[in-house]
């Protein structure tokens, strides 16, 4: 975890009840979902296997170690998950370099967190390699810290990431919102007891008591927030 927070966070008493925002990144912030499948999709056929596609559902959004483990007993291939990991990670970040595009509405969404001074942290499953070189897209200044996959004990569906994020900040989970693309991610925001905001990109989502689905991010603004957290006290 990196964090530029200061010791004390000061908010004005009109952002009171939101206390800060995690993003996910992958498929959230960037359309990088596709990337992780298709890099999935070269290193097996490197290794002489063909991945099916309905197999996509159940690797996206996921821990690497998961999506890596699963897709070696899908498959067969004689590789080890370490090894399977750095190959991933490598043909993963070989892409990006070329570009990583935001999702509609990511950029007015950062700009405007920002401008409200909401505290907020870039929460992902992908690991630090990774995220340090998207954050050169998304702009590090936008957030005040970040987690990764490889810095927590369990990442997700397992409620740590966001709970390390909300400790980081000095917030009440609670008193959070968090804005997840994938049934993983929303299952780790949910379990920290978080408010979710889920805006589905490869498997759908459905609604349930407090979480809202909407359908891009441009249906999210400061206001939204601020009102999803009002609403549960």
């Amino acid at each position: 975890m990196t964090s530029t927070v200061p010791a004390s966070l000061t908010r004005s008493a009109e952002a009171a009840a939101l206390q800060a925002v995690f993003l996910d990144m992958d498929g959230t912030l960037v359309d990088t979902e596709g990337f992780w499948w298709d890099a999935e999709v070269e290193v097996f056929a490197d290794l002489g296997h063909r991945l099916d596609e309905a197999w996509r559902d159940v690797v996206v959004g996921g821990p690497m170690t998961r999506s890596a483990g699963y897709l070696i007993e899908a498959t067969g291939a004689d590789i080890g998950l370490a090894e399977l990991t750095v190959l991933l990670n490598d043909k993963f970040e070989e892409r990006i370099s070329r570009g990583v595009p935001l999702m509609p509405g990511a950029a007015r969404l950062l700009a405007e967190l920002a401008a409200h001074n909401v505290p907020t942290a870039l929460v992902s499953a992908s690991h630090r390699r990774i995220i340090d070189r998207v954050l050169a897209s998304l702009g590090p200044q936008h957030f005040a810290l970040s987690v990764a996959g490889d810095e927590v004990p369990r990442t997700k569906p397992h409620p740590d990431p966001y709970l390390l994020a909300a400790q980081g900040l000095g917030a009440d989970p609670t008193r959070c919102a968090v804005v997840e693309d994938t049934a993983t991610g929303v299952a780790s925001a949910e379990a920290a007891g978080c408010r979710v905001v889920a805006v589905p990109s490869v498997a759908p989502i459905q609604p349930a008591g407090g979480r809202v689905v909407v359908r891009s991010l441009e249906e999210v603004d400061v206001i939204f927030l601020r009102t999803l957290i009002s609403a549960k006290q």
